[in-house]
């Protein structure tokens, strides 16, 4: 992973840099909510996938903070709505951003982000990018509304939980990586492979959240132990457990979550249970396949200490901690 490490240090400062500038540039309604997501943390894994793609297809301009920094906004934008729905308290171990600023101001401030991303992404003139950055937003909308719609009527369809975690978390990994190569000009068959390769690592990634959501505790993820299951969501892990338990059993939880009845104690055993059943550590041999799969995509393009970088990041999906 040396790599991999070396390129985040070389690069992480001047999108951290250009992202506070962006934001900093905000109505000061809003200002202080967007700077509090911004720099609340974060992997940067979707403006980093930007720029190794356009860098393997050889892009040399120092431009590309934009377009890069575009995807983190949507990312950072999902994130606020996101929390306020679920009303979430903790978000990588901070308090909620609308609770400490109001629901009112945290909404306006993800609005506020969408819209400077899209902006962002219209500096270049490039008509790809900025059509990448529409469909990103409306296919990453569609899976945060599918999922809410989900639960409200909680199933163990497996299908439906791959389309969810597929449109609200897997489409805005491949949309960066779109943007990196048709920032560089690339062909639609080195676009689409990239955007393979997103989507791929993308369903990796939500695999493995969902199952630390499960096996990890606060001070490592930084959101509640569990919080899924409170919340509703029905992830593999759950479905796992779920499919080899009884009918009946089975029922009760499904008509616990429909209701938000789950107690304390139902949510507590349900945990052990998971943990128990080893229902995490499956959940990420999945996502291995799926690791491998993204690797794989990556075949066609010219060596480098780029594909280098690319192959350790969807191998570090896997040892994720929080």
């Amino acid at each position: 992973m040396d790599e991999l490490l070396r390129f985040f240090q070389r690069e992480l400062p001047g999108i951290n840099d250009f992202l506070d500038r962006e934001a900093g540039q905000l109505n000061g309604l809003v200002r202080d909510v967007a700077k509090y997501i911004i720099g609340s943390g974060g992997k940067r894994i979707r403006p980093m996938l930007t720029l190794l793609f356009a860098r393997a297809l050889g892009y040399a301009k120092d431009d590309y903070h934009a377009i890069a920094s575009a995807l983190e906004l949507l990312h950072s934008a999902t994130l606020l709505h996101d929390d306020y729905l679920d009303d979430a308290e903790l978000r990588r171990g901070r308090d909620a951003a609308h609770l400490v600023f109001g629901r009112t101001e945290t909404i306006l401030a993800g609005d506020a982000l969408l819209a400077l991303a899209n902006e962002m992404g219209a500096r270049y003139g490039n008509p790809r990018l900025s059509w990448l950055l529409a469909r990103g937003i409306m296919e990453t909308a569609a899976g945060e509304i599918e999922e809410i719609e989900f639960s409200r009527n909680p199933s163990l369809d497996r299908d439906i939980y791959m389309r969810i975690i597929i449109g609200k978390t897997a489409r805005l990994i491949e949309c960066a990586c779109r943007c990196g190569v048709a920032l560089a000009g690339g062909s639609p068959e080195r676009e689409d492979a990239a955007g393979e390769f997103g989507l791929n690592l993308g369903i990796a990634f939500q695999l493995v959240d969902d199952a630390l959501d499960y096996a990890s505790p606060t001070s490592e993820t930084g959101k509640p132990e569990g919080g899924d299951l409170r919340e509703g969501k029905v992830t593999l892990p759950l479905i796992l457990l779920m499919e080899e338990g009884d009918e009946a059993g089975t029922e009760v939880l499904l008509e616990a979550l429909k209701e938000g009845s789950l107690s304390e104690a139902q949510a507590a055993d349900i945990l052990d249970q998971v943990r128990e059943g080893g229902y995490s550590g499956k959940t990420r041999e999945e996502a291995a396949l799926y690791v491998e799969k993204a690797k794989a995509c990556l075949e066609g393009f010219k060596p480098g200490e780029e594909l280098v970088v690319l192959r350790q990041a969807a191998d570090f999906v896997l040892t994720r901690t929080k």
